[in-house]
């Protein structure tokens, strides 16, 4: 979360990759899904909903987010349902080149999955900002962070990391690079 997963994404996308945002699709589809919707209305009331009867994403993030139990109850409504969309966007192209951007990759256990995962990394410092500059206050920004796996943890795990503190320049020799040797 804001170290850049987006952006390196999109600029591997640029390079001939087809691209799956995981996060688009539980924003655009499952969140707005009805029997999403109603299992969140259930669950937390309607307090939940904004005006037009939808999930309100900033009520739902402090629900989830100040509690363990509720992020894990959304997470079991929501994974399997991106699990499904992932397969029908990989059918389309099976023998094509993908790269999906999956925030919780570790933490879901979900690296047989793939056939080589990049890590893009930040420093503390750096992501924070970032998030800053998305409204995210800092103390939301430490609240969601927290909840992930370590970053250290995460660079162990990745077969290659992306150093994303300097400018968008840099970031794309390290992914030129990147595709370069994944292609050799």
């Amino acid at each position: 979360m804001g170290c850049g997963k987006s952006t390196a994404a999109r600029m591997i996308e640029a390079a001939g990759y087809r691209r799956i945002d995981s996060d688009a699709l539980v924003r655009e589809r499952i969140l707005m899904d009805n029997e999403v919707v109603a299992l969140a209305e259930t669950r937390w009331g309607q307090e939940i909903l904004d005006g037009q009867g939808a999930i309100n994403r900033k009520a739902l993030a402090a629900r989830i987010f100040s509690d363990d139990q509720e992020r894990e109850t959304l997470e079991s409504w929501v994974h399997p349902r991106l699990y499904v969309l992932w397969r029908e966007l990989l059918q389309e192209d099976e023998s094509g080149k993908w790269v999906i951007e999956v925030p919780l990759l570790f933490e879901q256990k979900l690296e047989n999955w793939f056939d080589f995962i990049l890590c893009v990394a930040s420093s503390a410092d750096v992501q924070l900002a970032r998030l800053s500059e998305r409204g995210i206050s800092h103390a939301l920004a430490g609240q969601r962070i927290s909840k992930q796996m370590s970053l250290g943890r995460k660079l162990e795990l990745a077969d290659m990391v992306l150093w994303n503190d300097g400018s968008l320049s840099f970031l794309q020799k390290q992914i030129d690079q990147t595709l370069t040797k994944m292609a050799s």
